[in-house]
């Protein structure tokens, strides 16, 4: 009681991972990082590390649909920070509480495990060729034992739990209890005094009309609205389920409206994918037909989770959801020395991130600002009309809100990424976009503002007017290929009403792997911060499309490829004396690549707004251990 929530956290992790000879040493950084007195009395927590063969997570109510019936299990071998960190996708189990019956079980295919070594530490196992890469986890056995256990602790709490567990041998090892604390705006309604309630009658699963990949979580109901084009927009209504091929910039205003939104094709990384995690709407990508079997006017559920479409409403148990943002809470956030900067585009939730536990903008995305201030026509149409003072005026606006919301912590803006397939759409797009065989590497980035200079002047005009009184917002460039260009766009921005604007920062995107190469040029011509995007890096090192659902399971972020390409980078740019950063989506999605950039150094992680928390305690989890290590070592 006397440490606080943060302080008891803070302490028995440090307890659980150090030897004796480094426990003061550990207990005294804690001491001083939660600004404790040196001489403070403490407890001590020592906690036995489990060697499991088997763990997990369970829930005596479904997290999902509120049902208070099941134990939802979802397990896998060995160490249990892979299910909880989210490296590998578990097993899921749901068993009657009463009975201990398995009333469904969906086994996945798992890439592998982490196991406890007899000297510490831990070890990768890969399952590649190990017949449990694909096995069920948890026998029926097993499973109703957890039950026993999840149902005891509900019981001895009074209130659904949500718990850790860890299976060694036949010993079963409950390692964490605690509530639920989603459940309110999903609990069933109450009977009237002196009515029961019916049981609930279990209800088969629907079979998914159609199944992608999901990309953005949340479930939503609507009718479906197939598009061809975004220039069909006006046949969209409010709360509809969009369907489309894929989407592109010129589709953002139409996303606003829908209530989820499924696409043919697309990644995890595609368009439709970030818009819609950025808009925080449900989203599946790459189906493959859902523009043929989903009709206009079918009422269907969308489930971003699971990458599901089904026919009709949701079934009334079943909450109709957004993804959860996380309330802001009493308990005190992880000090990190890495940055947590987010990935934004959209004005309308500045405040409301900007109140968060958020260290800048690390990625202000110029495509949703843009596309609002074009109002669908083609940039260079403006031009030939002379008729760009609105345009620069919208930006202008757009990226004030931005700016005043955050300042005086650092905004950096990506600026306008144009890409020639994503602006034919536009009012005179066709007259001048060319037609590539793969835009994705062609006509776009910095190489563009090179050959359309009066374009990209527009865009510093805007950032000018808005630096006068918030010097907060900086400038980056996006796909930087080589040094001519770099040095091109520099001498354009000292040509540009942005010149001599004092305290500017200039960062370039570390999206072509030539940039290692090129990266002492473009620190001479003023650059200060790089940032890494994963998502286009990682398409160029694999030689993957990233927008492709064929080629997804090959599109992985953590090959080692592409992390030995990061950590090049890093390295550079430290050894150049310029910040580096990340904006891709990896360190959100997966702890162990986050532990890795603090690992090799990063400067700063920007995330999307769902990810800030989770992404500061897994970095300072990351930190922490990095000063065990450091103390381990120093100790002898």
């Amino acid at each position: 009681s006397i440490l606080g929530v943060r302080g008891r956290v803070a302490l028995a992790d440090a307890v659980l991972h150090c030897w004796a000879s480094t426990f003061n040493a550990r207990v005294l950084y804690y001491r001083l990082s939660c600004g404790m007195p040196a001489e403070m009395p403490v407890a001590v927590v020592v906690q036995r590390m489990v060697a499991s063969q088997k763990s997990g997570v369970m829930f005596t109510a479904d997290p999902a649909t509120g049902a208070t019936d099941h134990v939802v299990i979802e397990a896998a071998w060995g160490l249990g920070e892979v299910v909880v960190g989210g490296q590998v996708t578990p097993d899921h189990y749901v068993v009657d509480k009463h009975s201990g019956d398995v009333l469904e079980r969906h086994v996945a295919e798992k890439e592998f495990l982490l196991e406890a070594l007899p000297d510490g530490g831990t070890q990768r196992v890969e399952l590649e060729h190990d017949p449990r890469g694909k096995g069920a986890v948890l026998t029926d056995a097993e499973a109703a034992s957890l039950t026993r256990y999840a149902v005891a602790s509900e019981q001895h709490y009074g209130a659904p739990q949500d718990m850790e567990f860890a299976i060694a041998g036949s010993d079963v090892f409950i390692t964490q209890t605690r509530p639920i604390t989603t459940l309110s705006h999903l609990a069933p309604p109450a009977a009237a005094e002196g009515q029961a309630l019916a049981p609930a009658t279990p209800v088969t699963p629907p079979v998914p009309l159609v199944r992608g990949m999901g990309a953005s979580p949340g479930i939503a109901t609507g009718r479906v609205r197939v598009l061809a084009s975004a220039a069909n927009s006006s046949q969209l209504q409010a709360g509809e389920v969009l369907v489309a091929t894929m989407t592109s910039p010129d589709w953002v205003p139409l996303m606003h409206r829908a209530s989820a939104i499924v696409t043919d094709a697309g990644g995890m990384t595609s368009h439709a994918a970030i818009v819609s995690r950025e808009l925080g709407i449900p989203c599946v990508v790459g189906t493959r037909t859902a523009t043929q079997t989903l009709k206009d006017g079918m009422q269907v559920t969308v489930n971003g989770k699971e990458g599901v479409v089904v026919a009709g409403a949701a079934p009334a148990s079943a909450a109709v959801t957004r993804p959860v943002r996380a309330p802001a809470t009493a308990t005190a956030a992880p000090v990190t020395a890495t940055r947590i900067y987010v990935n934004l585009g959209e004005p309308e939730r500045a405040s409301e991130i900007a109140a968060r536990d958020v260290d800048g903008v690390g990625l202000l995305r110029a495509e949703f600002l843009m596309m609002s201030a074009l109002q669908g026509v083609h940039p260079r149409e403006l031009i030939d009309r002379d008729d760009t003072d609105g345009f620069v005026q919208r930006m202008t606006d757009g990226l004030t809100t931005f700016a005043a919301a955050f300042d005086p912590r650092p905004v950096i803006y990506r600026a306008m990424d144009f890409r020639s397939n994503e602006f034919r759409a536009l009012e005179g797009g066709k007259r001048h976009e060319p037609e590539e065989a793969n835009p994705m590497i062609g006509y776009r980035g910095c190489f563009r503002y090179t050959q359309e200079p009066d374009l990209f002047a527009l865009e510093l005009l805007a950032l000018s007017n808005v630096r006068r009184t918030h010097g907060n917002l900086h400038l980056m460039l996006p796909f930087v290929r080589t040094g001519w260009e770099m040095r091109r766009c520099r001498e354009l921005i000292d040509e540009s009403a942005l010149s001599g604007s004092r305290g500017l920062e200039l960062w370039v995107m570390a999206e072509v792997p030539s940039v290692v190469s090129w990266l002492e040029d473009y620190v001479q011509l003023g650059v200060t911060g790089v940032s890494i995007g994963s998502n286009d890096l990682t398409q160029l090192v694999l030689g993957v499309d990233r927008d492709s659902e064929l080629l997804a399971p090959f599109y992985d972020e953590r090959d080692r490829a592409v992390m030995d390409m990061i950590r090049a980078i890093i390295e550079r740019a430290h050894a150049l004396g310029i910040t580096a950063s990340i904006c891709g989506q990896a360190p959100s999605v997966h702890a162990d690549f986050a532990a890795k950039l603090v690992e090799w150094g990063i400067d700063s992680i920007s995330v999307n707004p769902d990810a800030i928390e989770r992404t500061r305690r897994n970095v300072a989890i990351a930190e922490q251990r990095l000063l065990l290590a450091a103390a381990r070592r120093a100790s002898g």
